[in-house]
């Protein structure tokens, strides 16, 4: 538990592509990335394997050994983890964060922001929503 708390601390809240490229690069990424990422999120297995665009036995598998995981799937997994952590100082906490993925919301045509989480830009666009909310634009 100790690695997941440390993980999530050392994530930064504006992800630059230049730290993502250089983390991966670093070979840094870890089992542990996918076990911060599916304790911080309220969605099934299932869900968040269609999340990351691959099939949920993949997902339970890479929470072992990451060591066959696509460069892509490495990124995902920390933009969305970076996403979650501004998000959950936006909400001032996790579950609140989690429950506003889950509403429809009118500035997204009204989608759910969690549709979006499934492509890098789509992420981006969630990011830049909460970055608006943080400036006293509505939710």
């Amino acid at each position: 538990m100790a690695a997941e708390t440390k993980i999530f601390k050392n994530i930064p809240t504006e992800m630059q592509p230049g730290w993502v490229v250089m983390f991966l690069e670093g070979k840094n990424f870890t089992s542990s990335h996918i076990k911060v990422l599916k304790q911080l999120t309220s969605v099934s297995d299932k869900v968040l394997a269609q999340i990351l665009n691959i099939a949920p036995k993949t997902l339970i598998t890479y929470t072992k050994d990451v060591s066959n995981a696509k460069i892509d799937t490495q990124e995902h997994v920390l933009i969305l983890i970076s996403l979650i952590k501004h998000g959950t100082e936006v909400f001032g906490t996790t579950e609140s964060f989690n429950k506003w993925l889950e509403i429809e919301n009118i500035l997204l045509d009204h989608k759910k922001p969690i549709a979006f989480l499934t492509t890098i830009s789509g992420i981006r666009l969630i990011d830049n929503r909460l970055t608006s909310m943080e400036y006293g634009d509505n939710v």
